[in-house]
């Protein structure tokens, strides 16, 4: 009777939590609060900082209006402005008056927010990272760059077009509107539909059950690497991200270079998957790729490959195989992939034990954790690049910015399943119970330091979901007899991305051997050699240095053990909304 009562007072909390979430952009107003009052409290407590902050006032203060009067009197770019870059502001027509004026208020308010918001005695980390944040999203929100009247390039184009591109502009954002309201994919994208200009390497569908689809590439040369390579992607994303357009695909590059690849191809979760658990992503996922992919290839190891969530769960069936002694595996690589949670970026401003409990309760009541809320948090990190400017070009300027292939991708992500989700959050972010040794499986723990197959990591200079520091954590409970680290220039997704023909791709990369002192990333950050190029030459490279050799191709599927061809490529799967 008692368990009975407690749940029906905790779907109660749980209906208006969600309810509540549609005012607060699914951010916990617990968390803020606190966060705030923790700022607050010490703030007050600290005279010796108020006195800081309000020197520091003054003497912004008195440096604008030292630049104010000497832009006046002076001829035009003779003055030094107090703060010189900001993207925002790059055109020239911000430093005409009065818009020099204007902008440099903005941008010291700014600075002056952040040192206020930072460096206070006795307030937790966390929180003093939620409280700067809030400030940035407020400052960010009031720069002069997102008005008409207050952003001399909108005025100047507004002026020569006579109001035309306010009027593209409102057509702009009436069709986003419905398209988001029909719940359809953004303008564009249907440039990019997969298996028409993106996901078109030639494959199969050789198995599939309610979970994943498993793609398996048709061979392109005579003879292939013995070693198959089994890529596993994060579920928040469509596989295709790594078989883009022709010129830009991991797969076909891999391919062409004699490699037999299988890829996962994940299920776009529903409300009726809302029970789906981290150990189905697990067996019915990995693990029933790896059998299908050992029937398909008998008696031959299998590289394996792990892209963000993808690598972390990857390197969770390797510490359990490796643990049961199960010896399929012939190296693994992830790539922007964490095992450890404590240093998470940006994304760890909303994870903390009531943001957890907040988005448990928005996921519990619809069953899932929708696309839109995700790429909501994502903005809010990068509420400049990702949200403000488009405002600015497609509502504004009436302009909208054709999308490259990788951008349409980025607009086709899937929901992540509640139970899922939920305990991804608590036991990896929260508890961080994988790198510290006490993440169950079938009731048993794993280590990481159980894995005994050589792994290359790839981290990126500008990732802002799987910083390169916190990859780069996987030497400290590795016992791999090699773990090569690459340092790969761009982002968490472009940065992976990476062919070949892109001639402005450089990366960093060295080899660590079993018994080798540790190296910390600062001094690895000095000491490795840099290269120009992509990184996927020297990572095919050491895929083909970890094989047995070469052989003729293996067959599509395996009919004769049940694994017949069930379509071609991509597959059903990917086409789910």
């Amino acid at each position: 009777m008692e368990a009975t009562k407690e749940s029906a007072h905790a779907s109660v909390d749980s209906f208006i939590h969600a309810r509540k979430a549609k005012f607060t952009m699914n951010l916990s107003p617990v968390t803020q609060l606190l966060a705030f009052l923790d700022w607050f409290i010490n703030l007050a407590d600290s005279p010796g900082k108020q006195y800081r902050i309000i020197e520091d006032f003054w003497e912004k203060t008195a440096n604008y209006w030292d630049y104010a009067l000497r832009s006046c009197l002076l001829p035009i770019g003779e003055s030094e402005k107090p703060i010189a870059r900001d993207p925002r502001f790059r055109d020239e027509a911000w430093q005409s008056y009065p818009y020099n004026l204007l902008h440099q208020a903005f941008l010291m308010s700014e600075q002056w927010w952040r040192n206020t918001t930072t460096g206070i005695p006795g307030v937790s980390r966390h929180h003093q990272n939620v409280v700067s944040f809030m400030a940035r999203q407020f400052m960010d929100l009031l720069s002069p760059a997102n008005f008409l009247w207050t952003n001399p390039v909108l005025t100047r184009v507004t002026g020569e077009q006579g109001g035309q591109n306010l009027v593209r502009g409102w057509e702009n954002m009436l069709e986003d509107w419905r398209r988001q309201r029909n719940n359809e994919l953004p303008v564009g994208t249907e440039n990019f539909r997969p298996g028409e200009k993106v996901a078109v390497t030639p494959g199969k569908v050789v198995f599939r059950n309610h979970l994943i689809e498993l793609l398996q590439y048709a061979p392109t040369t005579k003879k292939v690497y013995e070693e198959p390579v089994l890529i596993v992607p994060a579920w928040i994303m469509k596989y295709y991200i790594l078989d883009l357009s022709p010129h830009n695909s991991l797969v076909k590059f891999l391919v062409d270079k004699g490699h037999t690849v299988f890829i996962i191809s994940w299920l776009n979760p529903t409300e009726k998957d809302r029970n789906l658990s981290m150990a189905d992503y697990h067996f019915d996922g990995i693990m029933a790729s790896i059998n299908a992919i050992s029937k398909i290839v008998p008696d031959r190891k299998i590289n394996t490959a792990g892209y963000c969530l993808g690598g972390t769960m990857l390197t969770i069936v390797a510490a359990t195989m490796s643990r049961d002694g199960d010896e399929r595996l012939k190296s693994m690589t992830l790539l922007a992939a964490q095992t450890d949670f404590t240093e998470a970026g940006e994304l760890s401003l909303f994870i903390d034990e009531n943001q957890v409990n907040f988005l448990a309760d928005i996921m519990f009541d619809r069953g899932y954790l929708d696309t839109k809320e995700m790429a909501g948090a994502f903005q809010l990190l990068r509420a400049n690049d990702l949200f403000y400017s488009r405002i600015i070009q497609d509502y504004l300027m009436g302009a909208r910015r054709p999308l490259n292939d990788l951008m349409a991708w980025n607009a086709d992500a899937t929901r992540m399943p509640y139970r899922m989700h939920s305990k991804y959050l608590r036991r990896l972010f929260l508890d961080n119970d994988l790198f510290e040794g006490r993440y169950l499986v079938n009731g048993r723990n794993i280590v990481i330091s159980d894995i005994h197959i050589p792994v290359f990591l790839v981290g990126t200079v500008q990732d802002h979901v799987a910083p390169w520091r916190s990859v780069y954590k996987f030497h400290l409970t590795s016992d791999a007899p090699t773990v090569t680290f690459v340092l790969t220039s761009g982002g968490h997704n472009a940065g992976i991305v990476s062919e070949p023909e892109n001639t402005r791709r450089t990366y960093q990369m060295r080899t660590h051997h079993e018994g080798e002192k540790y190296i910390d990333p600062d001094r690895w950050l000095e000491e490795a050699p840099k290269f120009k190029g992509s990184w996927w030459l020297p990572w095919q490279e050491w895929l083909a240095a970890n094989s047995s050799g070469t052989t003729a191709p293996p067959g599509m599927g395996a009919p004769d053990k049940g694994l017949k061809i069930l379509g071609d490529a991509p597959g059903t799967y990917v086409y789910q909304i």
